[in-house]
Formats: C-alpha cells, structure tokens, sequence
C-alpha cells in the first residue's frame, strides 16, 4: 500500500528572538524555520544557552517571538493553547489533586459533562499503567509515576502536539531508561507529535525520528538529522552507535570544550 505523505502539523517561519539585559540586547534565536510532521518525533539537543527550552516556550505560547510565526495546522498561534501540551522536568502537577484529578483537568476546564471527564481521565490513567495510582496525590508518587500523570494529563486535553522540556533529566538511570520506553509506546499508539528537548546523545537517538542539533551564540539549527534505525533500537548495536557518534561529532563540532561532557552522555 502507497504511504501517503503526513501533513506539516507544526510550521516555525523565520522565528528568531532578542532579550533585553540592561542596556543589551542579547539575540537568543537567530532565524528558525522548521516544519514538523504529524506524527513526527523530534529531538532537539545542544548545549546550555543554545536556545533549546526557548524555541520549545515560543511554541508553546509561553513567549511571544521578535520575529517570525508559528502556525499549528496552518493556523498561527497568539499564546498557549490546548492543541500542544507542555510537559517539565519538575512535573508541575497540582499537589492537592489525586492523580485521576489531575489527569482529569483539562477536560473539566472544557466544561465537559462529569461522566465525561471520568471516563477521559480513566482511560488515559489505563494509558500510563497508573489504575493501581489513580486516587493517590503526586506526594505520594515516585518520580517516574509523576512524569507519567504529567504526560497522560497533557494527552487528555486533546493536545496534538506534546513539548517536553528534559522530562526525563531528573531521574535516574533505571527509571529514565524504563520512562523513555514507555515513552515510545505511547506515542505509538497515539501517534502524537512530539518536540523533545534533551542533553543527551544517547535519548536523542533512542527516541527520535529527527535528530536537530542547536548551536549557540545566536540559537540556531546546524544540523536536521534524520534518524534512519528500525525500531525497537538497540543501544549496544554496531548500527546504533554509528548513528550515535555521528550526533556527537555534529554537536561537539561547534560548541565550547567545557560543555561536550553533559552534552554527550
């Protein structure tokens, strides 16, 4: 059967974006254009200051670009909005609220039936494994479990497009690893489109449709690297490494020696 191309979901036009610091201006983001499919799994790495979180912010809604558009569906964003979902490194969940109400948020803000937001947040508390969870409160989670209900609440808002901000950097190893596979699975049976910003070389290629490495000093893309691995990918392999040092020469090409450490773990 003749796979039909996917439609651009995400369009970044001549994006850039300048901060005042005192009497400076400091030109964070030189001109980004990008455009992301539906359904597309987007890495974006570079080091500190490179302008990662920042694009990730425009796109969302949090920050106004000095220049530039962003159109979602062909359609240009004025601010946040529920067709993309932001998901942080610290949760960001609401602490008095059991994990089926914090899942359940969104959809109560629609104004939707009761009925109809218990059964939404039902199904995507089944989504992220949480049924044994779903009427505990975030302080009684672990980390991983609270990345879990942060996805899941953004997925339960109908959200078409899913931006994570290093959600997996506070955790460790086991857990990130368990996150990331779990991750993959969820995107696969919801074929989301995702903008992942990470540190990591490694996650990047684990994860990724589309690697695109940042350079800094202004924010800019250097490279837009499709990543050509069948999945599930093995990170021992000889075809994934290969894969894996070639990010790393990209990134490592470009930035300062003090930041290829963090960088390319």
């Amino acid at each position: 059967m003749l796979e039909l191309p996917r439609a651009t979901r995400l369009a970044i036009r001549h994006v850039t974006k300048r901060f005042a610091v005192g009497d400076e201006e400091i030109e964070a983001l030189a001109r980004i254009d990008l455009a992301i499919r539906a359904g597309e799994l987007v890495c974006l790495i570079g080091a500190s200051g490179c302008g990662k979180s920042t694009l990730l912010r425009i796109v969302a809604g949090f920050e106004e670009p000095t220049s530039g558009e962003i159109q979602v569906d062909g359609k240009p964003i004025t601010g946040p909005g529920r067709d993309r979902g932001m998901v942080f490194q610290d949760y960001a969940l609401f602490p008095w609220m059991t994990v089926q109400q914090n899942i359940g948020f969104g959809p109560r803000q629609r104004h939707l039936a009761r009925r109809e937001v218990e059964a939404i947040a039902a199904e995507f508390v089944r989504l992220v494994g949480l049924e044994r969870f779903a009427e505990r409160y975030p302080s009684q989670l672990s980390g991983g479990m609270k990345q879990r209900v942060a996805i899941a609440r953004v997925l339960a808002n109908d959200a078409s497009i899913l931006l994570m901000d290093e959600p997996f950097g506070a955790l460790d190893a086991l857990t990130r690893e368990q996150l990331q596979h779990e991750l993959l699975a969820i995107w696969a049976r919801t074929r989301v489109t995702i903008m992942f910003v990470t540190h990591s070389v490694e996650e990047a290629v684990l994860l990724a449709d589309r690697v695109l490495v940042m350079s800094a000093g202004p924010g800019r893309i250097a490279n837009d690297m499709a990543i050509d691995l069948p999945r599930p990918r093995d990170v021992a392999s000889v075809e994934f490494n290969a894969v894996r040092r070639d990010v790393a020469r990209r990134l490592t090409s470009h930035i300062a020696p003090r930041a290829l450490e963090g960088a390319s773990q």
